[in-house]
């Protein structure tokens, strides 16, 4: 240790600072990470048809890059998955839609059985520009069925139960639309979805009620049954594509029975339980060992937060299932950092999001990890904030430090990494330090070390067998420039300044 590392320890601990000492145990292999993302609902669809292309264009490299400037800093936060809004066609019925113009959405599917591939111009934009910055996976999901196959003629819910909006004799009609719509993307616009989910948030209490936006409840023997059916139109039409269950809106649901009927929880025993016969989905083409689930309101408090993730850890590894969690914002309930209300462009709400990420990954062994919205309107759900004066025809965008700190685990974890297990002096505190690390596929080590405290903390940072590594350090916090800026290097020994996120990663 050099006099002057020795020197900035000994007055951090003349400040009463803790010393936080973490050793990457390379004897302890957890999970395979797969992907980093957010998704285009619904903000794309405008932003990809902006006058002003330089707009696009940086928001595209924000979200997408992986490439450096000429200073070594990242120019994006390099998503490895990109979410798609396939659409049900409210947009086309305006406001007999009974759905809010900013969330409507437009189908490829037309009234008399045909197809328009120039639908939904916007977002197929992004979706190449996602292609071009080198994103490797992409995720189709949809809110709805078509609105001709739905039993209201609507693409919400209004004015009905918890059963799904989709007509009794229109689930193969569903399916082989699902199946046409990826099979199209890829014939005419070159473009390969990986995986499809066909419902999102079914089990929600709230059942998806207008005006809001797009959506509708389903019973497990529904999504079973349209699985299924999806399943057979996949391989008819020939596809890799993956198939997704179910986009669960609440950990709760995965698990028992929460704020809904028995119908619509309990999914993970529904789904891949053998003895759950009339709903197992676990021998079926298409459909890989895995649950989708969003991370919405089991964050606080925060040691319920950490409880229920190791709960639905032990529970998948029961059924030999993974986890992917694709969607998160910030609610109501997340009092701490003062609710949903009000874009926040610092450190606060990036903290408070860094801490989740963190406890999906390290206790609920999430390979999969995604934000909503890439960008949105005044309320915590945009990793971008978008400033428009005529609804989203033209604007201008605004990063967060939200934004950067995803990068800071996006950027430099990529897929196929390995996590590890970490062992540190305290291990794990909440409003202190936390730490995660990885191993790239080409061999380097990555690890990311969040400190949620008001002081700056010591931080020492080492493998298990001792080996001494440089690493480069990036760094995301409220200081001025300070986006996943490069700040040196280091052998492990440094100091993480108040409410920062540093990434190490290993030269």
């Amino acid at each position: 240790m050099n006099r002057l590392i020795l020197l900035t320890f000994t007055i951090l601990a003349a400040l009463g600072c803790q010393a936080e000492d973490f050793i990457i145990d390379m004897r302890q292999p957890r999970q395979t990470i797969r992907h980093f993302g957010a998704s285009d609902a619904w903000s794309m669809q405008f932003i990809g048809k902006w006058e002003n292309e330089q707009e696009q264009q940086k928001i595209a490299d924000w979200l997408f890059s992986t490439e450096n400037d000429e200073q070594g800093k990242p120019k994006g936060i390099g998503l490895s998955i990109w979410r798609f809004n396939l659409g049900a066609g409210s947009e086309e019925q305006g406001e007999a839609s009974k759905i809010q113009p900013g969330t409507r959405t437009e189908c490829f599917l037309k009234a008399d059985g045909t197809y328009d591939w120039s639908k939904q111009a916007g977002q197929r934009r992004f979706l190449q520009m996602a292609k071009q910055r080198g994103v490797p996976y992409l995720l189709a999901f949809l809110d709805s069925p078509p609105v001709y196959f739905t039993q209201n003629g609507l693409a919400t819910n209004t004015g009905r139960g918890g059963t799904i909006n989709l007509r009794d004799d229109c689930y193969d009609d569903f399916a082989d639309y699902m199946a046409k719509a990826v099979k199209g993307l890829q014939e005419h616009h070159g473009i390969h979805i990986d995986y499809l989910c066909p419902v999102n948030e079914p089990d929600g209490h709230w059942n998806w009620q207008g005006p809001k936006q797009e959506g509708s409840p389903a019973t497990n023997r529904e999504i079973a049954h349209l699985v299924r059916e999806t399943s057979k139109a996949f391989v008819r039409e020939g596809l890799n594509t993956r198939i997704l269950v179910n986009e669960s809106s609440d950990y709760r649901c995965l698990l028992g029975i929460y704020k809904t009927t028995w119908e619509r929880g309990n999914t993970i025993r529904t789904f891949f339980s053998k003895d759950s016969t009339d709903t197992y989905l676990g021998n079926l083409p298409h459909v890989p060992h895995l649950m989708v689930g969003h991370s919405y309101w089991t964050n606080t408090p925060v040691t319920y937060m950490r409880e229920i993730r190791e709960q639905l850890r032990d529970t998948l590894a029961k059924y030999d299932l993974r986890l992917w969690q694709t969607e998160l914002c910030i609610m109501s309930n997340d009092e701490e950092i003062g609710g949903g209300n009000g874009y926040d462009f610092t450190m606060k709400t990036a903290l408070y999001v860094a801490r989740i990420i963190h406890h999906d990954l390290c206790f609920a062994n999430a390979e999969s990890w995604s934000w909503w919205r890439a960008a949105g309107e005044n309320y915590k759900d945009g990793l971008i904030r978008i400033f428009s004066k005529d609804h989203l025809k033209s604007g201008y965008a605004k990063d967060s430090r939200l934004l950067w700190t995803l990068g800071n685990y996006s950027r430099f974890i990529r897929p196929g990494a390995i996590r590890y297990e970490v062992k540190g002096s305290s291990h794990f505190n909440p409003y202190g330090v936390m730490c995660s690390a990885y191993q790239n596929q080409n061999g380097q080590w990555v690890a990311v070390a969040i400190n949620y405290s008001e002081q700056p903390q010591h931080f020492t940072l080492r493998l298990s067998d001792d080996s001494i590594l440089q690493w480069q350090m990036y760094r995301t916090s409220d200081q001025e420039g300070e986006t996943l800026l490069p700040i040196g290097s280091s052998k492990g020994n440094t100091s993480l300044p108040p409410r920062s996120i540093t990434t190490f990663v290993s030269q």
